[in-house]
């Protein structure tokens, strides 16, 4: 169908100025470039609310079934991609509507009624987080269970566990990745529990003061999914909450991607050689031929300093804005936008990256050699026979300087008598609980690295994660 183009792109606002700001104002003030990811969301909320004006009779019904029907076209033209969208237009609001008074003229001009662009615009994009929300959940739900499988892969991969950076204590590899997958548990959670709180429609809320139109909120509110209506017309378009807290889960979701990559960019270097990345998931070096970079595990660490400044943004975004609707709030979506997107794509590689990667076992119980990471175990062994902690601390700490004095790698290495020098608790039975397995294989309590213990952690992780979506399954 032929349009006037005129029609199309005119402002919303035309009205009220005389004068319109020049081509480059104009396009600093547009938001279309960030917006038309919404046009969907767009149509649909339009589609609910004449419906609701055909049905209060706030326009004639046959005039709603026409909206409604060019509504159902432009978003099949969209889809298939026989319409495109006009960038010159103002935002995905102006175009829509400009595409529908194109078509239908005078008719098009009526679905605006009892609406403002604020209402509309905080509808689009509870809207669109509603849909797109949960495919991340769905990443991180994935991404958890790539972990847990190789978890159960590697129950009996002794290597050590680390603070300071330093070795501390043996644990396993199930261990440290059950570590890992309680982060993304918790990233699931806060992404499933920010979509309750953003789970009210915010269209009749006008600019800011509702309508004086009688209108049906329920009726849009329920035909478009959402559990109630907003409860204040003026709260309705100044929240940004919503925003706030994904950008907050995003970030701390990144943030927690970042601190496995640590992990994996340490393991994969020389000095570790705990893991080998796969040759699809690392490059080389444009000057040294032997290189092999884990450069897709550096750059999910990276983005996490994007993900961290979009959630800055939004916070210094909403801190000084007069309560109700500012132009300012326009800036939310890129920063949210991206941040989402970012997250998904950084899921989606470390899954890959992870799923496709080799362990050197070997190394990594030998490297649970020497170090002295049986040391609180010593300990234990002489809390075990009555002494109390602290002394039995001093006692071991002087043993391993002793180690170190003479050049001993571990406690094992001494005789019994040299230990009993230092403690007559000791007895032969200490040599059985230095070992790296047997050191694993006590710390069965419930959390610990023991075998048995990481079994009930995968599967109470599993459990979690199934209750999770089974939850946001019904809650939806």
């Amino acid at each position: 169908m032929e349009t006037d183009n005129n029609q199309k792109t005119a402002v919303l606002w035309g009205g009220r100025t005389s004068n319109k700001p020049e081509e480059a104002a104009f396009a600093f003030q547009a938001s279309i470039h960030i917006d038309k990811r919404l046009a969907q969301e767009d149509i649909t909320g339009s589609r609910a609310h004449v419906k609701m004006l055909g049905k209060q009779g706030i326009i004639p019904p046959q005039t709603a079934a026409a909206l409604d029907g060019e509504l159902e076209c432009i978003a099949l033209e969209l889809e298939r991609g026989t319409l495109h969208i006009d960038e010159n237009a103002e935002d995905i609001h102006s175009f829509i509507e400009g595409e529908l008074t194109a078509r239908l003229g005078t008719e098009g001009r009526m679905v605006h009624a009892g609406r403002s662009r604020n209402d509309q615009v905080a509808l689009d994009f509870r809207l669109y987080l509603k849909n797109s929300v949960p495919c991340i959940c769905k990443e991180l739900d994935a991404t958890a269970r790539v972990l847990l499988n190789c978890a159960e892969e590697h129950l009996d991969s002794i290597m050590p566990g680390y603070t300071h950076l330093q070795r501390a204590q043996p644990v396993t590899l199930a261990h440290h990745l059950c570590a890992w997958v309680s982060g993304i548990a918790r990233d699931l959670e806060r992404f499933y529990d920010a979509l309750k709180r953003l789970d009210e429609c915010p269209l009749g809320s006008g600019a800011l003061a509702g309508s004086g139109l009688p209108l049906d909120r329920a009726m849009t509110s329920a035909a478009l999914g959402f559990t109630r209506p907003t409860i204040n017309s003026m709260d309705a378009v100044a929240d940004r909450d919503f925003a706030l807290e994904l950008a907050s889960a995003a970030a701390i979701t990144q943030t927690h991607l970042s601190r496995f990559c640590e992990d994996i960019v340490l393991w994969a270097s020389e000095e570790f050689k705990f893991i080998d990345l796969d040759e699809a998931w690392s490059t080389g070096s444009s000057i040294m031929p032997q290189k092999k970079n884990p450069d897709f595990a550096e750059l999910i660490r990276g983005k996490s300093a994007r993900v961290t400044g979009n959630l800055i943004t939004l916070f210094t975004l909403l801190k000084g804005l007069p309560y109700a609707y500012d132009k300012d709030l326009q800036e939310d979506k890129e920063a949210l936008f991206d941040s989402l997107d970012t997250v998904s794509t950084a899921l989606k590689n470390f899954r890959g990256m992870l799923a496709s990667s080799r362990w050197n076992i070997e190394r990594m119980e030998t490297a649970c050699s020497g170090g002295f990471l049986e040391a609180t175990d010593a300990a234990e062994y002489l809390v075990g026979r009555g002494l109390p902690f602290r002394n039995a601390h001093e006692i071991v700490a002087h043993i391993v300087r002793e180690c170190i004095e003479n050049g001993l790698q571990s406690i094992a290495e001494c005789s019994l008598d040299t230990l009993r020098r230092h403690s007559p608790l000791f007895n032969a039975d200490i040599f059985e609980r230095l070992h790296p397995r047997a050191c694993v294989a006590a710390r069965s309590l419930p959390g610990g690295p023991a075998r048995a213990a990481v079994i009930c952690q995968i599967a109470e992780l599993r459990a979690r994660l199934d209750s999770l979506n089974g939850r946001a399954v019904q809650e939806n």
